[in-house]
């Protein structure tokens, strides 16, 4: 990792943080109705897919429901051509795609994957998810719908991640952070030249997070990404609102991981200071900040920091 300096975006007005968040529909989809459908066309894209060499994996990832969500994606246009894997893991795996001319990332999560305690314990105490139980379809439709809302609730906060394109059942198509060399690497695959300046930032992104009503959940060097010179935030699906019964948990975890990989790097950086700054300049229980049309909760140019040697 070369660069020296790292930029933070503007932010967007948000609304109050945590309550006001839409009920996710985790009722059938269109892909589902494609599925029991199975007409002609949709037979033929499927053995097409079923046969591409990217994508002979176990049967696990791709049940017919989820070929019906990426035929569904096809028709609406969202994807052209299909690449191949650029990661595989126990809960999804993500592939490139091309959107046009443009390329793009798609994550497949597992319907039938074997364990789905760890996405419970971010799911339950959370208002949205009420009623799921645990239906493995409608625990990953709800995860996924919720790692949508997570990544734009994160990008209006000023906080770099990949943009959310289009969802559909248990797929989610996003913006590839990659180049022609392939995907961008993660900060724990990368030798940092200037890790203080990183470090600002990374920390100024969980400030922003938690100013917009959200946590992390599993931040570390393994989901902050350097991408064309800017450090992005990766892996929002099990992030929770700050009244998610384990919130503040979360987010001494957050703190901890980050703090320890850059002391680990020579900055001075400790986990209580770290949760102090968020805990001292992030304001997502301020009704007056924090109201709906209220600017106040968008962060100016720079770090608290930055202003407060302005004054």
């Amino acid at each position: 990792m070369t660069e020296g300096q790292f930029g933070l975006l503007d932010t967007d007005d948000v609304d109050s943080p945590g309550d006001e968040w839409e009920e996710v529909d985790v009722s059938d989809t269109e892909a589902d109705r494609i599925a029991r459908k199975r007409d002609r066309e949709f037979s033929e894209f499927r053995k097409r897919i079923k046969d591409a060499d990217q994508f002979k994996v176990e049967a696990s990832v791709f049940d017919d429901a989820t070929y019906g969500a990426l035929y569904k994606l096809v028709q609406d246009g969202h994807i052209d051509a299909f690449g191949g894997p650029i990661s595989t893991g126990k809960e999804a795996n993500v592939y490139t795609a091309l959107s046009g001319e443009t390329e793009v990332a798609v994550k497949v999560y597992r319907i039938n994957a074997s364990d789905f305690k760890d996405m419970r314990s971010y799911l339950d105490g959370d208002p949205r998810f009420e009623g799921i139980g645990s239906d493995k379809k409608k625990v990953v439709t709800a995860w996924v719908r919720k790692e949508s809302s997570n990544l734009t609730r994160a990008r209006r906060a000023g906080v770099r991640t990949p943009e959310p394109i289009a969802v559909e059942r248990n797929v989610l198509v996003m913006e590839y952070l990659g180049t022609e060399e392939g995907r961008s690497k993660r900060l724990s695959e990368v030798h940092i030249e200037n890790p203080e300046t990183a470090y600002e930032v990374v920390k100024e992104y969980v400030r922003r997070l938690y100013d917009a009503g959200l946590v992390h959940g599993d931040l570390s060097e393994y989901n902050i990404v350097f991408h064309e010179g800017q450090l992005y935030i990766i892996d929002l699906g099990q992030a929770v609102t700050i009244h998610h019964p384990n919130a503040d948990d979360f987010l001494e975890r957050d703190c901890r991981n980050v703090a320890n990989f850059f002391a680990r790097q020579g900055v001075d950086a400790a986990p209580a200071d770290l949760l102090a700054y968020v805990r001292e300049y992030a304001t997502p229980k301020d009704e007056a900040d924090t109201a709906p049309g209220s600017d106040d909760d968008a962060v100016p140019q720079g770090t608290p920091a930055d202003r407060r040697d302005d004054e």
